[in-house]
């Protein structure tokens, strides 16, 4: 039986990859970042997770406003690097799980999530930018297969926190019920507090990103029910991708534990990191 084993949510600022690309992780501006990730990288190591569901949302690579799907998931063997306007990053492409991952689609459409499913799949900074982070790749490629599992953040009308945080118990039934012995983390991406257009251009809100967090650990399904306003008004426009964080939440049992905490904002963005390491029970 799969089971999944932790949760990690975790900002995807597409500088990071730059940064990361270049060499620069070990310069002042970004070694806070990469140092905060080391003991996350260490547990990964130790959990040993055969698969990785990446819970992010595509910025125009794979989706354009004209065909923008409220969740579409990956069901392919392999996921390649899109380039997002500036070349393709030198990465190797992302093996797939294509059985469970269709697994995954049947049972969450049973569960009446309506999906649009992708055998091909191109994946950018919001999958990528996780993944340099948390795994070290190779050039024959990553030690961890992944589902691309892609949420609109982008166009409204939008799906609600709730609605997001049902996905991830929906997702924890679906893995529980697939037959082979596997090892799963539900990564959960974006934000925190940030907003990139308008007056408030630049805007953060810290305060509110600590009590995300705190409340991430504490009282998930009530933060869960905060409306998109209120998300926005306090934490900036764009600070609405932490609707994937309750994904990640979701699919974690009530005896899941916090591992590891950190966050840092040296732009105009807060970057923020959680991990829980999960306790298996039945669903």
């Amino acid at each position: 039986m799969a089971r999944i084993v932790g949760g990690l949510g975790l900002s995807h600022v597409p500088s990071v990859g730059v940064a990361y690309d270049r060499g620069k992780m070990q310069t002042p501006a970004w070694k806070p970042l990469w140092d905060a990730y080391e003991p996350v990288r260490d547990w990964l190591k130790r959990l040993k997770p055969d698969v990785a569901i990446v819970v992010y949302n595509d910025h125009g690579a794979q989706f354009m406003f004209d065909q923008y799907p409220t969740f579409a998931i990956g069901v392919a063997e392999h996921y390649p690097i899109a380039d997002e306007g500036f070349g393709t990053r030198p990465l190797p492409e992302v093996a797939g799980d294509a059985e469970f991952s269709t697994h995954l689609c049947e049972s969450l459409i049973a569960d009446e999530f309506d999906l649009t499913v992708c055998q091909e799949m191109g994946v950018e900074h919001g999958f990528l930018v996780p993944m340099n982070l948390c795994f070290e790749h190779r050039p024959a490629g990553w030690p961890v297969a992944a589902v691309p599992l892609q949420v609109n953040v982008i166009q409204h009308p939008l799906p609600s926190g709730r609605r997001c945080y049902k996905l991830g118990q929906a997702l924890r039934r679906a893995v529980s019920s697939y037959e082979q012995n596997l090892k799963v983390v539900v990564m959960g991406t974006g934000g925190m507090s940030h907003q990139l257009q308008g007056k408030r251009f630049g805007f953060m809100n810290a305060e509110f990103d600590q009590e995300f967090l705190d409340r991430l650990e504490r009282d998930p399904a009530g933060l869960a029910e905060m409306p998109h306003q209120e998300l926005m008004e306090r934490a900036g426009a764009e600070a609405v991708e932490l609707i994937m964080w309750h994904v990640m939440r979701g699919a974690l049992s009530p005896r899941a534990c916090r591992v590891h905490r950190h966050y840092y904002a040296p732009m105009a963005t807060g970057m923020g990191l959680i991990t829980f390491e999960d306790a298996f029970e039945d669903v």
